[in-house]
């Protein structure tokens, strides 16, 4: 979950706190994934209990998050009527509400985060007036877009993740060749994807915010832009690739080589190139130290036990352990931070040796790194599909592991 959408979380989280919704009711969550932890993560320290997480996917039914039971929907039916209320950080929101209404339920549903800003079911005048004000922004800023890079075709990035934007800028330089486009800017959100472009060429990018992102898009399809190109398969909902998804397995690399730019699937990808060096190099044993990264803003974390494991395994073995961490996050225990910016991550790996994280988009920007590198995985599936997270994020080159409950870390 990004920093933004975690602050509107704990906003809203608040404001509902001081109104006394809570009081009185049992409260449930929907949709067991990174947000819905960190929702329960606050609940709990503003000493509200969760009853449970609610949850479509049968194998994690029985399981907990701390020690809050992961259940079926329907167990919410138990309750009586008036008794209790689901919060939902999740970005299904409206697909969640929905379900449990026809489900029967009739409490309260709270949505903790807007994510798609685009939908609004309202026809009040203060909707209509703050709907207006949205659209004028859009074009605004579309429109100086469009005088500032007059004749170039502008594409857009419009999620915050590092893993697609590897992905959408591994296939650009097709995409434009094929349509014989000179020049393009690239529209990304945070510094972070702004980074990771950089390291695919010298790239003219221009960063928003989600929400200036959002409106921009907005202004994009209603103005039918012929010189704009979302690079996205299902946001904001305009192409819904993802769809396919609930009858084949598609990995989500294939999805935007061919589904998203409209390549062959044999395409070969661009790799980023423009790396540059870490600068405490010193620090970091060569071919004896491992780089282990834990968070990722997206995926629900792994239990500090299986990280415990490997840390054992390789001090046991006269390695040094590092954990890559970002603004407030914390080494895991046993290790050194590190701290690299993306255009160093790989040359540091590299270095060091192993690399060993849990599956997010730095593993994308890594894809190519020549060491010893692992992937693991949480075993859950991919948004609401039948399909686990390795059928869609599986790295070629990479130990790709599934962590379950009874996992243990063992090597040869």
């Amino acid at each position: 979950m990004d920093k933004v959408h975690y602050k509107e979380m704990c906003e809203n989280l608040e404001n509902m706190f001081q109104s006394g919704v809570f009081a009185g009711r049992k409260i449930y969550l929907f949709g067991h994934c990174n947000a819905t932890e960190a929702l329960s993560d606050a609940l709990m320290e503003k000493g509200i209990r969760v009853c449970a997480i609610l949850d479509n996917n049968e194998e994690k039914h029985g399981k907990f998050y701390h020690d809050i039971p992961i259940t079926a929907p329907r167990e919410i039916l138990q309750e009586t009527s008036g008794s209790s209320a689901v919060c939902i950080a999740a970005r299904a929101y409206e697909a969640m509400a929905q379900q449990l209404r026809s489900m029967g339920y009739t409490d309260r549903i709270y949505k903790m985060v807007e994510y798609d800003s685009f939908a609004e079911y309202s026809l009040s005048e203060e909707t209509i007036k703050r709907k207006r004000e949205r659209l004028e922004r859009g074009l605004a800023r579309h429109n100086n877009l469009s005088e500032k890079y007059s004749g170039y075709m502008k594409i857009f990035c419009p999620f915050n993740a590092l893993g697609d934007i590897c992905f959408a800028m591994s296939y650009l330089p097709y995409f434009l060749a094929r349509h014989g486009i000179a020049e393009c800017v690239v529209c990304v959100i945070g510094q972070a994807c702004a980074q990771v472009v950089g390291l695919f060429g010298d790239y003219p990018t221009e960063i928003f915010s989600q929400k200036e992102m959002d409106e921009t898009i907005q202004a994009v399809i209603y103005t039918e832009d012929k010189n704009s190109f979302i690079a996205h398969q299902d946001r904001p909902y305009v192409v819904n690739l993802h769809k396919a998804l609930y009858i084949k397995c598609i990995p989500l690399e294939q999805i935007y080589c061919c589904g998203v730019f409209g390549l062959p699937k044999e395409t070969k990808p661009y790799k980023p190139t423009l790396w540059k060096p870490y600068a405490d190099l010193d620090k970091i044993p060569k071919g004896k130290s491992v780089i282990l990264s834990p968070y990722a803003k997206s995926v629900t974390a792994l239990s500090n036990n299986v990280w415990e494991q490997i840390v054992e395994y390789y001090i046991e073995r006269g390695y040094k352990c590092f954990t890559n961490v970002a603004g407030d996050e914390k080494p895991l225990p046993g290790t050194l931070p590190v701290s690299p910016k993306l255009a160093q991550v790989q040359p540091l790996a590299e270095h060091a040796g192993t690399f060993i994280g849990i599956r997010s988009g730095l593993c994308d920007v890594l894809r190519y790194a020549a060491c010893k590198k692992t992937a693991l995985y949480p075993d859950y599936n991919y948004c609401d599909t039948k399909w686990k997270a390795i059928d869609m994020y599986a790295l070629e080159g990479w130990e790709n592991i599934v962590v379950k409950d009874d996992f243990l870390w063992k090597k040869n």
